[in-house]
């Protein structure tokens, strides 16, 4: 018996929260702009290597996509490719968290290079199942409910995060380097393995390709028409780019307050509070932004602050200038928070907007691929900051970021 299609949507969307959940409170175990990067720091690495920790985890995930897409675009169901996806994380999760507990008998050379292969087959992973998840979403969400689910849904992640960064900060206060980090990296293997559950229940319908003209084209030959035909494609992968440069930017934030104001697992800890409280409250501000200025409100905003945390944190580090504050520092992590949270409600709900059900997984795959600065740039910046400072490459990032009022100006489409 068919369920009815009232049933279908309700049951998808409780599905897609208790992932949002679980998700939440196991990603502050593996957080990319402070628990990655002080790890990596401990382990001996340099600003080079944050900087392709970065690339990796951020750029690179992002670019795999338009890979997978190739395969993925044409299967009308795709719950088992997001199992699968899913999966291979929190293989990823619980071997990296054996590599730390073993690192002791490893030189740390060995160990930076087997974190990136394993972060590397996390972050992939994370792309190959981002497609299925974007499309089963766009199938299971109501047009006219997707403001109220992503803005419902960064409220529980941003609950979720707050219980879990409580919970890290007192691990890594109590236990000392490896340990702290491989008991943050299985826990959270244990946390996402318990998210991937309700995927198992979820029911798929299959898409509806109907009589596109890119289904009989080849990949290449999609992504290239997408990209001619659609001006909103264009003006998006400009959008996600230049709000990419505030994520990007983050882990260096770390690595300043490392050589300014000397770090510990405390200080750590305390940023990464602080970053979800920004993010809590933020979320309250995005869900009126929302509701009366749509996601362009959202974007503003996103780019107003994008411009503020770099030279705050020049200044309160005492990288330029002579006033610097330890304490104060805290207020950089507190607004990249707001920052944080106003990408993960805008880039997605774009997205959905957009693109229709039969190519939704190759405008999820242009949107990864079109962020090959964020792969460059992170690198890039490590290599630029030992030679010409920190505050060069900070002033890089915040002219990217302003172009996203260019192309928030310039996408048109439903959520006005």
């Amino acid at each position: 018996m068919k369920e009815p299609d009232n049933n279908y949507h309700r049951r998808n969307f409780f599905v897609f929260l208790w992932h949002a959940l679980f998700l939440a409170l196991a990603k502050n175990f593996t957080d990319v702009n402070t628990i990655v990067p002080s790890m990596i720091i401990s382990a001996g690495g340099t600003p080079v290597h944050l900087g392709i920790q970065t690339a990796i985890m951020i750029g690179g995930a992002n670019f795999m996509q338009i890979v997978f897409a190739g395969f993925l675009t044409r299967k009308a169901r795709k719950k088992g490719y997001l199992i699968l996806g899913i999966s291979l994380r929190i293989f990823s999760l619980l071997s990296l968290g054996f590599l730390l507990y073993e690192s002791v008998n490893l030189k740390g050379p060995v160990v930076i290079l087997l974190i990136f292969i394993i972060i590397s087959l996390f972050s992939f992973s994370g792309s190959f199942a981002n497609i299925s998840y974007t499309d089963i979403l766009g199938k299971s969400i109501k047009k006219e409910t997707r403001k109220k689910f992503f803005t419902l849904r960064q409220t529980i992640i941003s609950s979720g995060i707050l219980i879990s960064a409580i919970i890290v900060r007192k691990l890594v206060k109590i236990y000392s380097y490896p340990f702290n980090y491989s008991l943050l990296f299985s826990i959270a293997g244990i946390l996402l393995f318990i998210a991937s559950i309700g995927f198992w229940l979820i029911k798929e319908k299959p898409t509806n390709f109907g009589d596109s003209s890119l289904k009989n084209r080849s990949i290449v030959g999609a992504y290239i028409q997408i990209f001619k035909e659609d001006r909103n494609v264009r003006y998006y992968l400009l959008l996600v780019n230049s709000m990419g440069f505030g994520l990007i930017i983050v882990p260096f934030y770390v690595y300043l307050a490392k050589q300014n104001l000397s770090l510990d697992s405390k200080t750590i800890g305390n940023f990464l509070l602080v970053q979800i409280v920004g993010m809590i409250i933020s979320n309250y501000i995005w869900h009126k932004i929302v509701k009366k200025y749509s996601y362009r409100g959202v974007v503003r905003a996103y780019a107003v602050i994008g411009a503020i945390v770099p030279i705050l944190a020049l200044v309160l580090s005492g990288e330029i200038g002579v006033f610097f504050s330890r304490e104060l520092y805290v207020l950089v992590f507190f607004l990249a928070g707001f920052n944080n949270s106003a990408y993960q409600i805008a880039a997605p709900g774009i997205l959905l907007e957009i693109s229709h059900e039969h190519n939704r997984a190759l405008y999820t795959a242009l949107s990864g691929a079109g962020s090959i600065t964020t792969i460059l740039f992170p690198i890039v910046s490590g290599l630029l900051i030992k030679w010409l400072g920190f505050t060069v490459v900070f002033i890089i990032a915040i002219a990217a970021i302003e172009l996203s009022w260019l192309a928030i100006k310039n996408i048109k489409c439903t959520y006005d």
